[in-house]
Protein backbone atom coordinates (compact mmCIF):
# COMPACT_ATOMS: atom_id res chain seq x y z
CA UNK A 1 0.00 0.00 0.00
CA UNK A 2 1.40 3.40 -0.98
CA UNK A 3 1.58 6.38 1.34
CA UNK A 4 -1.04 8.13 -0.78
CA UNK A 5 -3.43 5.20 -0.39
CA UNK A 6 -2.92 5.06 3.37
CA UNK A 7 -3.53 8.81 3.64
CA UNK A 8 -6.74 8.62 1.58
CA UNK A 9 -8.04 5.64 3.54
CA UNK A 10 -7.43 7.31 6.89
CA UNK A 11 -9.20 10.53 5.91
CA UNK A 12 -12.09 8.56 4.40
CA UNK A 13 -12.92 7.22 7.87
CA UNK A 14 -15.30 9.34 9.95
CA UNK A 15 -13.66 11.26 12.76
CA UNK A 16 -15.08 12.28 16.14
CA UNK A 17 -17.41 15.27 16.09
CA UNK A 18 -14.97 17.45 18.01
CA UNK A 19 -11.92 16.38 15.97
CA UNK A 20 -10.07 19.09 14.07
CA UNK A 21 -9.68 18.48 10.32
CA UNK A 22 -6.18 19.97 10.17
CA UNK A 23 -4.95 17.74 12.99
CA UNK A 24 -6.34 14.69 11.18
CA UNK A 25 -4.60 15.77 7.99
CA UNK A 26 -1.25 16.22 9.75
CA UNK A 27 -1.35 12.89 11.56
CA UNK A 28 -2.61 11.05 8.47
CA UNK A 29 0.26 12.53 6.46
CA UNK A 30 2.93 11.50 8.98
CA UNK A 31 1.44 8.06 9.51
CA UNK A 32 1.05 7.38 5.79
CA UNK A 33 4.77 7.95 5.18
CA UNK A 34 5.74 5.82 8.17
CA UNK A 35 3.48 2.97 7.01
CA UNK A 36 4.94 3.01 3.50
CA UNK A 37 8.52 3.25 4.79
CA UNK A 38 7.98 0.39 7.21
CA UNK A 39 6.32 -1.80 4.60
CA UNK A 40 9.31 -1.33 2.29
CA UNK A 41 11.54 -3.08 4.86
CA UNK A 42 8.96 -5.52 6.22
CA UNK A 43 8.12 -3.52 9.34
CA UNK A 44 5.25 -1.53 10.78
CA UNK A 45 5.17 2.26 11.08
CA UNK A 46 6.32 2.60 14.70
CA UNK A 47 9.98 3.07 13.77
CA UNK A 48 9.15 5.96 11.48
CA UNK A 49 6.77 7.50 14.00
CA UNK A 50 8.91 7.23 17.11
CA UNK A 51 5.86 6.02 19.05
CA UNK A 52 5.18 2.96 21.14
CA UNK A 53 2.31 0.66 20.21
CA UNK A 54 0.27 2.06 23.10
CA UNK A 55 0.89 5.63 21.95
CA UNK A 56 -0.14 4.86 18.37
CA UNK A 57 -3.27 3.11 19.63
CA UNK A 58 -4.17 6.20 21.65
CA UNK A 59 -3.51 8.48 18.68
CA UNK A 60 -5.68 6.39 16.35
CA UNK A 61 -8.46 6.18 18.94
CA UNK A 62 -8.47 9.96 19.19
CA UNK A 63 -8.38 10.87 15.50
CA UNK A 64 -9.25 7.72 13.51
CA UNK A 65 -11.38 5.56 15.82
CA UNK A 66 -12.87 3.53 12.94
CA UNK A 67 -9.58 2.77 11.17
CA UNK A 68 -10.18 -0.93 11.77
CA UNK A 69 -8.11 -4.09 11.63
CA UNK A 70 -5.36 -2.61 9.47
CA UNK A 71 -4.62 -0.06 12.16
CA UNK A 72 -4.34 -2.84 14.73
CA UNK A 73 -1.59 -4.45 12.63
CA UNK A 74 0.33 -1.16 12.63
CA UNK A 75 0.54 -1.34 16.43
CA UNK A 76 1.88 -4.89 16.46
CA UNK A 77 5.58 -4.09 16.72
CA UNK A 78 8.29 -3.38 19.25
CA UNK A 79 8.84 0.10 20.63
CA UNK A 80 11.47 2.07 18.68
CA UNK A 81 14.69 3.16 20.35
CA UNK A 82 14.98 6.89 21.10
CA UNK A 83 18.55 8.16 21.29
CA UNK A 84 19.79 11.15 23.30
CA UNK A 85 19.63 13.62 20.40
CA UNK A 86 16.06 12.72 19.53
CA UNK A 87 15.04 12.83 23.18
CA UNK A 88 16.48 16.34 23.43
CA UNK A 89 14.30 17.49 20.52
CA UNK A 90 11.30 15.84 22.18
CA UNK A 91 12.05 17.66 25.40
CA UNK A 92 12.20 21.04 23.65
CA UNK A 93 8.89 20.44 21.90
CA UNK A 94 7.26 19.25 25.12
CA UNK A 95 8.58 22.28 26.99
CA UNK A 96 7.10 24.71 24.46
CA UNK A 97 3.83 23.06 23.48
CA UNK A 98 0.68 25.19 23.52
CA UNK A 99 -1.62 23.20 25.83
CA UNK A 100 0.45 20.25 27.00
CA UNK A 101 -2.27 17.75 26.13
CA UNK A 102 -1.76 14.17 24.96
CA UNK A 103 -2.03 15.04 21.27
CA UNK A 104 0.75 17.62 21.48
CA UNK A 105 3.02 15.21 23.32
CA UNK A 106 2.48 12.62 20.61
CA UNK A 107 3.01 15.20 17.86
CA UNK A 108 6.24 16.24 19.56
CA UNK A 109 7.49 12.67 19.55
CA UNK A 110 6.64 12.23 15.87
CA UNK A 111 8.22 15.54 14.85
CA UNK A 112 11.39 14.66 16.75
CA UNK A 113 11.59 11.29 14.98
CA UNK A 114 10.94 12.82 11.53
CA UNK A 115 13.78 15.29 12.16
CA UNK A 116 16.11 12.33 11.64
CA UNK A 117 15.09 12.02 7.99
CA UNK A 118 17.10 13.82 5.29
CA UNK A 119 14.61 16.11 3.54
CA UNK A 120 12.96 19.35 4.58
CA UNK A 121 11.00 18.69 7.76
CA UNK A 122 7.69 19.62 6.17
CA UNK A 123 8.36 17.02 3.48
CA UNK A 124 9.29 14.29 5.94
CA UNK A 125 6.09 15.02 7.84
CA UNK A 126 4.17 14.43 4.61
CA UNK A 127 2.83 18.00 4.55
CA UNK A 128 1.95 19.89 1.38
CA UNK A 129 4.29 22.83 1.95
CA UNK A 130 6.26 24.67 4.62
CA UNK A 131 3.25 26.86 5.35
CA UNK A 132 1.47 23.86 6.81
CA UNK A 133 4.42 23.19 9.11
CA UNK A 134 4.32 26.80 10.28
CA UNK A 135 0.58 26.43 10.93
CA UNK A 136 1.21 23.24 12.90
CA UNK A 137 3.90 24.87 15.03
CA UNK A 138 1.83 27.99 15.71
CA UNK A 139 -1.14 25.88 16.73
CA UNK A 140 0.47 23.23 18.91
CA UNK A 141 3.86 24.73 19.83
CA UNK A 142 2.98 28.42 19.99
CA UNK A 143 5.68 29.53 22.49
CA UNK A 144 8.31 27.91 20.28
CA UNK A 145 6.87 29.48 17.13
CA UNK A 146 7.08 32.88 18.81
CA UNK A 147 10.78 32.31 19.48
CA UNK A 148 11.42 31.57 15.82
CA UNK A 149 10.68 35.20 14.97
CA UNK A 150 13.20 35.31 12.10
CA UNK A 151 11.61 32.29 10.39
CA UNK A 152 14.64 30.01 10.58
CA UNK A 153 14.15 26.60 8.97
CA UNK A 154 12.40 24.50 11.55
CA UNK A 155 14.82 21.59 11.73
CA UNK A 156 17.71 24.01 12.15
CA UNK A 157 15.79 25.97 14.76
CA UNK A 158 14.92 22.91 16.82
CA UNK A 159 18.53 21.73 16.93
CA UNK A 160 19.65 25.23 17.77
CA UNK A 161 17.24 25.23 20.72
CA UNK A 162 18.64 21.88 21.85
CA UNK A 163 22.19 23.20 21.69
CA UNK A 164 21.22 26.30 23.65
CA UNK A 165 19.56 24.17 26.34
CA UNK A 166 22.66 22.00 26.63
CA UNK A 167 25.06 24.92 26.84
CA UNK A 168 26.80 25.00 23.46
CA UNK A 169 26.18 26.51 20.04
CA UNK A 170 25.89 25.10 16.53
CA UNK A 171 28.00 27.76 14.86
CA UNK A 172 30.61 30.40 15.52
CA UNK A 173 29.08 33.35 13.63
CA UNK A 174 28.26 36.24 16.02
CA UNK A 175 24.93 36.90 14.28
CA UNK A 176 23.08 35.05 11.52
CA UNK A 177 23.34 37.97 9.08
CA UNK A 178 27.15 37.69 9.13
CA UNK A 179 27.23 33.92 8.57
CA UNK A 180 28.52 32.51 5.28
CA UNK A 181 26.00 29.67 5.58
CA UNK A 182 22.97 31.94 6.00
CA UNK A 183 21.14 30.14 3.17
CA UNK A 184 21.44 26.83 5.04
CA UNK A 185 19.35 28.06 7.97
CA UNK A 186 17.05 30.47 6.11
CA UNK A 187 15.65 30.85 2.63
CA UNK A 188 13.25 29.07 0.31
CA UNK A 189 12.11 25.50 0.95
CA UNK A 190 10.29 24.63 -2.20
CA UNK A 191 9.75 21.28 -3.89
CA UNK A 192 7.00 18.68 -4.00
CA UNK A 193 5.52 16.95 -1.01
CA UNK A 194 6.53 13.34 -0.42
CA UNK A 195 2.92 12.26 -0.92
CA UNK A 196 3.13 13.86 -4.37
CA UNK A 197 6.31 11.86 -5.06
CA UNK A 198 4.43 8.68 -4.17
CA UNK A 199 1.45 9.66 -6.29
CA UNK A 200 3.71 10.31 -9.27
CA UNK A 201 5.53 7.03 -8.75
CA UNK A 202 9.02 8.44 -8.42
CA UNK A 203 11.74 8.65 -5.80
CA UNK A 204 12.99 11.98 -4.40
CA UNK A 205 16.25 13.48 -5.58
CA UNK A 206 18.55 16.19 -4.28
CA UNK A 207 16.76 18.70 -6.51
CA UNK A 208 13.48 18.11 -4.66
CA UNK A 209 14.82 19.47 -1.39
CA UNK A 210 17.68 21.72 -2.41
CA UNK A 211 19.93 19.16 -0.68
CA UNK A 212 19.61 15.74 0.90
CA UNK A 213 22.01 16.42 3.75
CA UNK A 214 20.25 16.47 7.14
CA UNK A 215 22.19 19.45 8.38
CA UNK A 216 21.05 21.57 5.41
CA UNK A 217 17.45 20.41 5.18
CA UNK A 218 14.45 21.96 6.93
Amino acid sequence: MTSEEVYDQLLATPGPVDCDAFDRHVVAAILSLAVAEGAAVGQGPLEGLGLSAEELEALLARLFPTAGAQAALWCDASCPVVDKEEQSVRDILCMYCSDGDALERLLGSMIARRCRFPHHLWQDLGLRNRGELSQLMKRHFAPLAQKNRNDMKWKKFLYRMVCGAEGFTLCTAPVCAECDDFHVCFGAEDGESRLAWARNGRLPSANDTGTVLPEAAE
